[in-house]
């Protein structure tokens, strides 16, 4: 491993309005691909669901190109993150209005200033019915329905916010089935809809707000409540709020973010 290295370094709380919300991510500014197993190894040394790693686009497809590690594996979609990266870069040139990322599994993601916060833009991951039954018994309760994109995302849709907040699914047997992403949602309470999100196969039991699941739950609730735009609440234990809207096969998720540290990663 090379090291004597001083990397920059900013831990962002994104889809947050105030610092200790939302979610972490920390975003290493690169201006070359260091190894693979540096990469991870940073990822695993934040611990935060995801570690973002960014650098200026040769091919001129985008202005920069992304990828994102949690702390065991590198990931093909990670919203929350790529916010923070945005946001970052966006915080740095004032007069620019959006950003560009060419991802390595997920195309080109684009985002802009939204009013005082961002507007992402993902490919929206519209599911299809499925059933999972022996999925359904590891996350617990009675979903009234259940629905999968293909990949990883499970979708497990309840009656009601109070049977998702009661969930206490056995997180080892479904980290056993890899890097799977378990979406629990229903109605919510003050916002249109609520959800919570487990990947104990990628190295995090129950993420904060999750970027990719709404990228999932755009087109879905879209379809549930038959208009392209709704509020939604991811209730972790950190909470964090996101505004969707579906247009066409994208998925554009609004949010704010806080720079809460900045300073040097020494490798």
């Amino acid at each position: 491993m090379t090291t004597g290295q001083s990397l920059h370094y900013y831990h962002v709380d994104a889809f947050a309005d105030r610092p200790f919300t939302g979610n972490q991510a920390a975003v290493i500014p690169l201006t070359e691909w260091l190894d693979d197993d540096i990469l991870q190894a940073i990822g695993e040394e934040n611990n935060f669901a995801e570690t973002a790693f960014y650098l200026p686009d040769e091919t001129g497809e985008a202005d920069y190109e992304l990828r994102w590690f949690t702390p065991t594996i590198e990931i093909a979609l990670c919203g929350h993150a790529t916010l923070a990266s945005g946001h970052v870069i966006l915080s740095e040139q004032p007069d620019r209005d959006q950003v560009t990322f060419r991802t390595r599994r997920a195309g080109i993601l684009k985002m802009k200033r939204d009013g005082e916060g961002y507007a992402l833009g993902l490919p929206a991951y519209a599911p299809d019915l499925k059933d999972f039954p022996e999925i359904v018994e590891l996350v617990g309760g009675s979903p009234v329905e259940t629905q999968f994109h293909k990949g990883r995302y499970h979708v497990l849709r309840y009656q009601t916010a109070d049977e998702v907040l009661a969930l206490k699914p056995d997180l080892k047997a479904l980290g056993a089935l890899g890097n799977q992403q378990f979406i629990c949602t229903a109605p919510g309470t003050d916002t249109d809809v609520l959800s919570r999100v487990f990947v104990p196969g990628g190295g995090v039991d129950e993420d904060s707000v999750t970027g990719s699941a709404h990228a999932v739950l755009t087109p879905f609730w879209a379809k549930q409540l038959e208009r392209d735009s709704f509020t939604a609440y991811q209730a972790s234990q950190r909470g964090g709020y996101v505004n969707c809207r579906l247009d066409g096969e994208t998925a554009w998720l609004g949010g704010n973010c806080v720079t809460v540290v900045e300073g040097l990663f020494r490798i």
